[in-house]
This record gives C-alpha cells, sequence and structure tokens, in this order.
C-alpha cells in the first residue's frame, strides 16, 4: 500500500488492521508502525520478524490486514518477501515471487534483497 497524502485513509473496506513503515501513517483503524528507514533495513530485525508473524496471524484468523510505507515498492516489498519466507516459500525466490504477484519494482535495494535471503531459518 502507498501513501496518497491527499486521502491516505479512502477506501472502499477499512482493514481491521494495519501494520506501517513509514511515521506519516495515522490512520483510525488499529495499527502499528515500525521503524524502517526508506531505501534501507529495518532499525530492528527481530521486531519486525515478530510484527509480521502476527500480521500473518491476523489474516490467517480472518482479519482483513493491510501493510504499506511510503511508495509501496522498497519497504512494502521487503516486508511482502519476508511474509512469503516466514509462510514457508523459499528466500532466494522470495523477491522474485513478491516482483512477480505483487509488484516488479518491489524491493528497491540490493541490501533489501540481501536482507530476504538472510531470512533462511525465519520461517
Amino acid at each position: 500500500m502507498s501513501f496518497d497524502p491527499d486521502d491516505p485513509y479512502s477506501r472502499a473496506q477499512d482493514p481491521d488492521f494495519g501494520l506501517y513503515l513509514d511515521h506519516r501513517w495515522q490512520p483510525p483503524w488499529e495499527h502499528d508502525r515500525l521503524s524502517w528507514p526508506d531505501f534501507g533495513l529495518p532499525d530492528d530485525s527481530a521486531a519486525v520478524l515478530g510484527k509480521l508473524r502476527s500480521l500473518m496471524d491476523q489474516a490467517r484468523h480472518g482479519e482483513q490486514v493491510e501493510i504499506g510505507c511510503l511508495g509501496g515498492h522498497g519497504r512494502t516489498g521487503t516486508a511482502l518477501a519476508v511474509l512469503a519466507v516466514l509462510a514457508g516459500h523459499p528466500a532466494a525466490d522470495a523477491v522474485a515471487w513478491v516482483r512477480i504477484h505483487y509488484c516488479p519494482m518491489a524491493v528497491e535495494t540490493a541490501e533489501q534483497e540481501a536482507y530476504v535471503e538472510s531470512l533462511t531459518d525465519a520461517g
């Protein structure tokens, strides 16, 4: 999900929960934010893995969840690739999978790709 500064919270249906990777997100629904610099890696990898596991559990229990940063490519794409690894997808292929199924521009830096590939034991 990308952040539209003119109308950031307009949705056909609000999510039950949102996890946001940029401080500009202040939605009216239940949410959490992670410290993750643009074009970089999360400040606390253990916190990211914990929050993403929790988000995945919420989705598995039928909740509508949302994840987003500012542009919806680098941090969001990296988080989606991490979710793929947590769900059992091979870490070496997770970035390619996200680029095929979400957005070809997902995961913007080599550092972000290496981070995903380092998560072989995350699931």
